[in-house]
């Protein structure tokens, strides 16, 4: 099946997650618990999920898939995989339960340990992002589609640090160089803050904390084709699908990668299994 045939039933896929996800959002008839992780969960997860399972082991029955909401496949099982389908049915669950809005729908295609398709699809802000390798990185805001790029880094300007909405910037601005000037720009999901990065609204997001390989994966594959890169919190690649556990280091999504990032963000060692 072609690459783009791929892309197409990603983004169908999304979008019809999508328009469930919104029912339950707009109606507010969703349950809540507690995964043992400590992060929520709802009814409308497990929905988003049910259909992206779906719409891929019908349409794809050839590519494996690995889910935020189902049980962990063993490493022994899923090593050898050359491609597989990394889902995130809902990014930002808890931006979901407070209504914000900065939530959203991910799906990445992982070839050969890396993300070369990626698809963002946050129903209530109708907003859809994507990339694909060799392709570019685009943004649909449900009129039109353009291509997305990074934005260039000036000397001396203001830089843009992408956060969280309910984020303590204590632990942010240790890893900062005071010598810069700093913007915090607040929204919700991870995978949204690095397409506002793709974009060209923020220059960089440190993220401290616990994520999973679903959190990055399709965001990793659009700004990388926007220009940029997400690293680990020492500067080196994000690994996917290498080690039994699934769960990301502490990580950084940078912009223009004509900058030397390091001048202004202070490497840290943190790593979650």
């Amino acid at each position: 099946m072609s690459q783009d045939k791929l892309l197409n039933i990603a983004l169908e896929s999304a979008k019809k997650a999508g328009v469930e996800v919104m029912k339950y959002y707009r109606q507010g008839n969703y349950t809540e618990e507690t995964k043992a992780d400590e992060s929520p969960v709802t009814s409308a997860d497990i929905a988003a999920n049910d259909i992206l399972m779906d719409q891929l082991k019908t349409l794809t029955p050839d590519i494996p898939i690995i889910s935020e909401e189902v049980g962990a496949v063993p490493f022994s099982e899923r090593k050898n995989w050359s491609r597989y389908w990394l889902l995130d049915p809902i990014d930002g669950t808890g931006e979901f339960i407070i209504g914000s809005g900065d939530f959203a729908v991910n799906i990445a295609l992982v070839e050969n340990g890396w993300p070369t398709m990626g698809v963002i699809h946050a129903p209530d802000h109708c907003l859809t992002y994507y990339g694909q390798k060799n392709l570019g990185a685009f943004k649909d805001n449900c009129q039109a589609s353009h291509a997305i790029k990074v934005a260039d880094y000036e000397e001396n300007r203001r830089i843009k640090v992408a956060i969280s909405r309910r984020q303590q910037l204590e632990p942010i601005k240790q890893y900062l160089n005071d010598d810069y000037d700093f913007d915090y720009i607040a929204l919700g999901s991870c995978s949204l803050k690095n397409c506002l990065i793709a974009e060209g609204g923020a220059d960089c997001y440190i993220r401290i904390g616990v994520t999973g390989e679903w959190d990055t994966g399709a965001s990793q594959c659009i700004l990388e084709q926007a220009g940029g890169d997400i690293l680990d919190s020492e500067f080196n690649p994000l690994s996917y699908n290498k080690r039994e556990s699934l769960l990301n280091p502490d990580f950084i999504s940078l912009g223009a990668r004509d900058f030397t990032w390091k001048k202004i963000i202070k490497a840290h060692r943190k790593v979650y299994e």
